[in-house]
């Protein structure tokens, strides 16, 4: 099965905000990322679970059990620039950040059994 893939573009939030939300859920299951994204007391965390169930859709008749989240990134959008007014008439830059979210679903890696070491000679 190839990657499945959905992006969120111009999420009106710092982007070093949702990297938070986006490191808790990188490389798990997708039924466990929604598990923990769901009860995640940050703003980022409803767009996630949306953008995450969007890219579950993409999958096709996967189950959320058999996927995993393989790659999620968070980029800088569009910054809205404003002025707020200061002191003797001069202004100050204010800057509203913007978050592009891109997340790509894959299959479940099968886990290697661990080597041993029964093959070597005791010294």
């Amino acid at each position: 099965m190839a990657q499945a893939t959905a992006q969120l573009k111009n999420y009106r939030q710092s982007p070093r905000k949702v990297r938070l939300v986006a490191d808790l859920v990188r490389g798990k299951r997708v039924d466990l990322a929604l598990a923990q994204l769901a009860m995640l007391p940050k703003r980022a965390s409803e767009p996630m679970v949306k953008l995450v169930r969007s890219a579950l859709a993409n999958a096709g008749d996967v189950s959320a059990n058999d996927l995993v989240i393989e790659k999620i990134e968070v980029n800088g959008g569009i910054i809205f620039r404003r002025i707020m007014p200061r002191a003797r008439g001069r202004g100050s830059a204010i800057k509203k950040k913007s978050s592009h979210v891109t997340i790509a679903l894959g299959p479940k890696k099968e886990k290697k059994a661990p080597r041993t070491n029964s093959g070597q000679a005791a010294k």
